[in-house]
């Protein structure tokens, strides 16, 4: 058991570094560099309880001195980690809730633990059934507060995935897909403490190689996140979703005047008018540059969109598929790179995925298909 926890320490203390390492580039975002210190300060609560764990042996004392000291030092690091995503998840804006959940927690585990010793009469570190008690409700405070942060964790994933899908004309989930696996992460690690409670030592190692894969693989894609052009691009569509709201509102137009059904009819002409000139085929196409094309406000391009339950990417994809399909239908010895570049499409693999996808045939079983 203390070799795995010297592991952990030597584990975490290489994290901090590589978060303290960051290139400099990416440290020149204000909130990612607020991110990046939170993640550094959960991390060093969690050496330091490692390193207390190993220097006075507290699992050899007993799993209750043990479970006493993860809870005392997991609730302040879970919750610094959960702020150092919701900082990047909502361009540095934390509401007091979530801001001050984590302290909250933290006292109330502290007065149940304090109290224990205090109706038992015995030392702190003592395995009575009172500090059994407590750690138990202890622990449950823990886990609420992590299954709290996941659901507000699922929601700005949610806003941050519609901010991207009516932007860009692209599927960019792929950039967010290390947030969703925190989403079950998160909850598994304060679910891990009350569990610890009551297992021996070789499930107790199985649940420890759980909590550092799950630390390594946040802090890891955390650092690979920020490093890339992944948190501009969020912030770009997400000051369009502003921008739009505030066109809007200077336009001083009701959401009633935008779901009218002549307003609507109106935008479908321009559309109409726009895929006859072929402007989906645009490559790199964002909602705004579209709606200017079109000729109409983006936020009558957007109403419309939603009117008919569609996100601006599936929208524009669905369209570049159905020119794809007659390409290929006309040009079967087109080649995919060729079939891609014409119908708006970044690159081959991308065309070919999203086609398959729509479709349920690659790209040469359809001409295949057809031309049979």
């Amino acid at each position: 058991m203390e070799q795995m926890q010297f592991t952990a320490i030597v584990l975490m203390t290489l994290l901090t570094l590589k978060l303290l390492l960051l290139p400099v580039r990416a440290m020149q975002n204000v909130v990612v560099n607020r991110s990046r210190w939170l993640f550094v300060a959960s991390m060093v609560i969690l050496i330091l309880q490692f390193l207390l764990q190993y220097t006075f042996h507290l699992r050899a004392m007993g799993v209750t001195q043990a479970v006493m000291l993860n809870l005392v030092m997991f609730v302040p690091a879970a919750w610094l980690m959960t702020l150092a995503i919701f900082c990047l998840q909502r361009q540095g804006l934390i509401n007091s809730l979530d801001r001050w959940l984590g302290p909250v927690t933290w006292v109330v585990v502290i007065s149940l633990l304090g109290g224990a010793v205090l109706i038992s009469g015995k030392p702190l570190l003592s395995d009575t059934p009172e500090m059994r008690w407590a750690e138990i409700i202890s622990s449950i405070c823990f886990a609420a507060m992590l299954c709290y942060f996941a659901w507000r964790h699922l929601r700005n994933l949610r806003a941050m995935r519609q901010s991207l899908q009516n932007y860009y004309d692209r599927d960019m989930d792929y950039m967010l897909s290390w947030m969703r696996w925190g989403v079950i992460i998160l909850p598994i690690m304060g679910l891990m403490v009350p569990v610890l409670i009551f297992v021996p030592n070789i499930l107790l190692a199985i649940f420890a190689m759980m909590l550092f894969g799950g630390i390594f693989y946040l802090v890891d894609c955390f650092c690979i996140y920020v490093a890339s052009s992944a948190p501009a691009k969020v912030r770009e569509a997400e000051e369009n979703e502003q921008q739009e709201e505030q066109e809007k509102v200077a336009d001083q137009v009701q959401e009633s005047a935008c779901m009218n059904p002549t307003t609507l009819q109106r935008v479908g002409h321009a559309v109409e008018r726009w895929k006859g000139n072929g402007g989906h085929l645009q490559g790199g196409l964002k909602l705004p540059n579209a709606a200017s094309a079109i000729g109409v406000p983006q936020y009558l391009l957007s109403n419309w969109l939603r009117q008919q339950n569609l996100k601006y990417n599936e929208w524009i994809t669905d369209l570049r598929i159905e020119e794809a399909k007659r390409m290929l239908t006309e040009h079967p010895d087109w080649s995919n790179e060729a079939v891609a570049l014409h119908c708006g499409f970044t690159d081959r693999s991308y065309f070919q995925r999203k086609f398959k996808e729509k479709i349920g045939l690659s790209p040469s079983d359809f001409i295949g298909l057809h031309s049979a």
